[in-house]
């Protein structure tokens, strides 16, 4: 584990696989409220032939937990503050949802990013769809009497397919217990949500001239796959895969298939 500080901010992040300067760079940027946990499937299948950088952002895990709310170019920049500390000249950059927000105002805002992989994410703006209010509902407001593990449950649900916590009930206990280990508390929750809801480049994407892979759930309830059909649109360089029927976390559960396209994109980025 590293940290670095970014204007004030100290940003923990995990180094992982191959020496830098052996092998290509991987930067992964998670989900909104979500630790570094997220890209376990991710980091492990690309270790042997990557050198990975995984940061907690601000808010979440072993980062610290500034006074809100945050903003994407804030949450840019400590990835920024990141790739700079660990010596990283050029980088391939996959964010999922919230992540796949800042990756693109990463690209956007600085030099180094060689491609972006952007999983289950939206441009923000009049034209993107927005969370259902019934997911909404299930994110942010917990009834009283769940205990945290039964919160936890609750807040994560819409983003899986029916059925799949019955399927794999030790997985979600797993799940479960990394969440409560490294989730962004409420008031850092909140000020990341504050983020999303203000985040627009929609009119700025078409200066994004680097390959981009875009990856979609079907069945996405709090995304949904027509942002990235809108990305798609927006994006130059953009080309795009679909998990029919697919949930938010297709790539934890999708995560073979998602992996060997990823691996796919990276090897001939």
């Amino acid at each position: 584990m590293r940290t670095v500080t970014n204007d004030g901010v100290e940003i923990a992040y995990e180094e992982r696989g191959q020496s830098a300067d052996d092998a290509a760079t991987v930067v992964f940027v998670e989900g909104l409220g979500y630790g570094r946990w997220m890209w376990r499937w991710q980091a492990e299948a690309l270790a042997d032939d990557y050198h990975l950088l995984l940061p907690d952002n601000r808010g979440t895990g072993d980062s610290d937990v500034p006074e809100g709310p945050y903003t994407v170019e804030q949450m840019a920049s400590d990835v920024e503050a990141v790739l700079a500390d660990a010596g990283v000249e050029t980088v391939h950059v996959v964010g999922a949802s919230m992540g796949g927000m800042i990756a693109q105002q990463y690209a956007l805002s600085y030099d180094r990013a060689a491609s972006l992989s952007l999983l289950c994410t939206s441009p923000g703006g009049e034209a993107a769809v927005p969370t259902p209010d019934a997911t909404l509902a299930r994110m942010f407001d917990v009834p009283d009497d769940a205990d945290e593990r039964e919160a936890i449950w609750y807040k994560m649900a819409p983003a899986l397919s029916d059925g799949f916590a019955e399927a794999e009930p030790d997985l979600i206990e797993r799940i479960v217990d990394w969440r409560l280990e490294s989730d962004a508390p409420p008031a850092a929750r909140e000020a990341q949500a504050a983020a999303v809801e203000a985040f627009d480049v929609s009119d700025e994407l078409d200066r994004l001239s680097l390959p981009t892979l875009l990856l979609h759930g079907t069945g996405d309830r709090v995304l949904p796959v027509e942002n990235s059909e809108l990305l798609a649109e927006l994006l130059p360089e953009a080309e795009v895969t679909f998990y029919d029927d697919a949930p938010h976390l297709f790539f934890v559960e999708e995560a073979d298939r998602v992996n060997e396209r990823l691996r796919e994109f990276l090897d001939d980025v």
